[in-house]
């Protein structure tokens, strides 16, 4: 495992990372993740916040083992938290499977040609609060897909550790990984897979 300083002082890169959102729009859903509009990113997620479409990706290497992504120390919601692969919104007449792809490469270097098998295997909506900073208010789809080269180079603005943990060990052990503080989102995710629940047409019903 390993954890990288920001090369900013983090309080500047935070304000950076606002500064972005303010400029950027995610896509506002119903409970079944049918498009309503288009909300600023930042508003999406102040104040009573604004349910929108997002997704989160799970990679696997060919043992089982699930690659990991700490949210780097700029991030204003959930920074320095443990989360699936990578994870991100869609913009406006972007699919689900093209969102992943780009943020895949994007954020750890990882390119369609080393995995084959990337499919939708869930979506859910959840609503969490993060300290005083904001909030998620997602329909979170989850896309999972098999590395069969599991080389990568992460972004270090967006990526400040990674590594590699058994799945079945993370969601029956916890006590064990105690040390990773993971986003609410993977665990819900990662509950869902477990025990059934998985399910890529929402239904409406919040976590």
């Amino acid at each position: 495992m390993s954890d990288t300083e920001p090369s900013v002082p983090v309080e500047s890169a935070r304000d950076d990372e606002t500064a972005e959102n303010a400029e950027q729009a995610v896509v506002s859903v119903d409970a079944y993740d049918e498009k309503e509009g288009l909300v600023n990113r930042l508003d999406a997620h102040t104040g009573d916040g604004v349910r929108h479409r997002a997704f989160t990706c799970l990679l696997f290497d060919e043992d089982g083992r699930i690659l990991l992504a700490q949210r780097a120390a700029r991030k204003r919601l959930w920074d320095t938290h443990w989360d699936g692969t990578v994870a991100s919104h869609p913009i406006e007449g972007q699919t689900q499977k093209e969102a992943t792809r780009e943020r895949l490469e994007e954020e750890l270097g990882i390119t369609p040609d080393q995995y084959d098998d990337l499919e939708v295997t869930d979506r859910f909506e959840y609503k969490r609060h993060y300290l005083d900073e904001g909030l998620e208010w997602e329909v979170c789809a989850v896309l999972q897909a098999t590395l069969h080269d599991t080389s990568f180079d992460r972004d270090l603005d967006e990526v400040g550790g990674v590594t590699w943990v058994d799945y079945e060990d993370l969601y029956e052990n916890p006590r064990f990984y105690r040390q990773l503080r993971l986003c609410p989102w993977f665990e819900i995710a990662m509950r869902r897979d477990f025990e059934g629940d998985a399910d890529p047409v929402p239904d409406g019903t919040r976590e």
